[in-house]
């Protein structure tokens, strides 16, 4: 078998005949608008694009400009962003817009020193978005990125490792190429989406498999290596649902943290030694001052964060006294079931405040 040419020169022209013949038809890349385009970044990360469309072109019909977002509530944005997952990037993607129009005029800059400044722009959507919009000589570096480098090259160390990620982002820029770095870089995502991907690799429909070490070695699927993961922790929690003159009990999350800014039931971890119905009684005392007693079981709700699993156990409660005031969280409200609809929730409180609608047959009572 011939050695395989991978040098830069036959990657690039290789990638790039490839890409504008095979590549996917998507809503960013039909506009040069920097903020449509940074929009997609935002919305892409740990996402699949299949789940981002939707959301995007939602997105964008109520907040079709920077300034749109910019003047728009942290509330209506999460709402908007509601189902996607990682809240954080829709309230760093707002405070972005903010300072994007007090800063910059609305004009999304085009300077990394500027960008870089910007809340949630690290090195990947720096690069991204520079290439991109502006057709800047900035290479990124995801994971699509390094599945594809790591198999062309034979890197076989753990991609965990920071040495090694700086070796990926130096290749990376070796690679780039220069003057059409947003196609160039959209290329190799493209590449590592749809053929060069972590489970099922198409090595006969790939346009670098004369290339690629790893496809001459015939174990690409092997790559990349990581080293092994920590078993991620599962915490048993308990819900109030708690019901008074007609109205339920929401609490909104402190803007710092896992779902910050988001609302939800009261709600907390499990101690040791504590019976979920304590939990919940405690719970809903020391995130809202409430007093309740339970009434009966309503869901259980079982969900997957990045780093830990929970199952929310959720009881329907009667109020006994006690103001509502936020005392763990940064607001606490009475509303009525119709309301719910306004407020945004994480995807499983969602599941609960769905299961209240009148004609879902479970509200509690």
């Amino acid at each position: 078998m011939a050695a395989p040419d991978n040098s830069p020169s036959e990657i690039k022209s290789r990638l790039l005949t490839w890409f504008h013949q095979a590549a996917r038809d998507l809503p960013w890349r039909r506009t040069t608008d920097p903020y449509k385009i940074l929009l997609s970044e935002f919305m892409l990360q740990q996402t699949q694009v299949d789940t981002v469309i939707p959301y995007y072109h939602k997105f964008l019909e109520e907040f079709p400009t920077i300034l749109d977002l910019a003047k728009a509530t942290q509330s209506s944005v999460l709402r908007a962003w509601e189902g996607l997952g990682y809240y954080a990037r829709a309230r760093n993607l707002h405070r972005a817009a903010q300072e994007i129009s007090e800063r910059f005029q609305g004009m999304v800059p085009d300077r990394i020193e500027d960008m870089s400044s910007l809340p949630g722009f690290g090195p990947y959507t720096t690069a991204a978005v520079l290439s991109i919009a502006y057709n800047q000589n900035f290479a990124v570096l995801d994971g699509n990125v390094i599945r594809v480098l790591c198999r062309l090259f034979l890197i076989q160390d753990d991609v965990t490792q920071p040495r090694v990620r700086r070796r990926l982002q130096d290749l990376a820029t070796e690679l780039l190429q220069q003057g059409n770095a947003g196609d160039y870089n959209q290329a190799v995502m493209e590449l590592g989406a749809t053929v060069c991907r972590p489970k099922v690799q198409e090595c006969q429909q790939c346009p670098l498999a004369s290339c690629c070490l790893a496809y001459q070695s015939g174990d690409p699927a092997s790559l990349p290596f990581k080293g092994p993961k920590k078993k991620r922790p599962h915490y048993p929690m308990a819900v109030g649902l708690v019901w008074h003159n007609s109205k339920i009990l929401i609490a909104r999350r402190p803007e710092d943290g896992l779902l910050g800014g988001l609302w939800e039931f009261p709600a907390g971890r499990q101690e040791r030694g504590e019976t979920l119905q304590n939990c919940c009684i405690r719970s809903v005392r020391e995130e809202t001052g409430v007093e309740v007693d339970l009434k009966s079981r309503f869901k259980t709700v079982k969900h997957a964060f990045t780093h830990f699993s929970v199952t929310m156990h959720a009881f329907s409660c009667e109020y006994l006294g006690g103001r509502a005031r936020p005392i763990l969280c940064t607001d606490a409200r009475w509303v009525n079931l119709k309301e719910l609809a306004e407020y945004p929730f994480s995807r499983a409180n969602r599941r609960l405040v769905d299961a209240l609608h009148p004609t879902s047959g479970t509200r509690p009572h």
